[in-house]
């Protein structure tokens, strides 16, 4: 299993932008994809690309246009660029890797590789 650490976090204000990173002890690889749990709520997949194949990507439709998944090109370091932040951003945010790529539903299954999470806090 892939060991991932993400940076990056911290407190914003609203509208401003964070670039969260996740980095594996090795090459970071299969479908992999960024999660935030806000206080209180479920898990929810907000970003998930399938870099290898076809450069697929998807985004939660509370995302969509204010967030990108990017990978670099060592390939060990998963980003996600945030901007124009919300209050609704707010929460937990965790990398997870080495899944498979659903083509139906353009999500990440059984991901195997999974960090401890980074904390985003946005506030007036």
């Amino acid at each position: 299993q892939e060991h991932l650490v993400e940076s990056g976090g911290g407190s914003v204000e609203i509208g401003g932008s964070l670039t969260l990173s996740c980095t594996g002890s090795g090459r970071i690889f299969g479908c992999m994809g960024w999660f935030h749990q806000g206080p209180g709520k479920q898990l929810e997949e907000v970003a998930a690309a399938y870099f290898d194949v076809d450069g697929a990507t998807k985004y939660a439709d509370s995302v969509k246009g204010r967030f990108t998944i990017s990978r670099d090109s060592a390939e060990n370091t998963l980003y996600l660029q945030m901007s124009s932040l919300k209050p609704e951003d707010t929460g937990i945010y965790t990398c997870a890797a080495n899944g498979e790529w659903d083509p139906f539903e353009r999500r990440c299954l059984s991901l195997q590789s999974w960090g401890q999470g980074t904390q985003v806090t946005v506030s007036s």
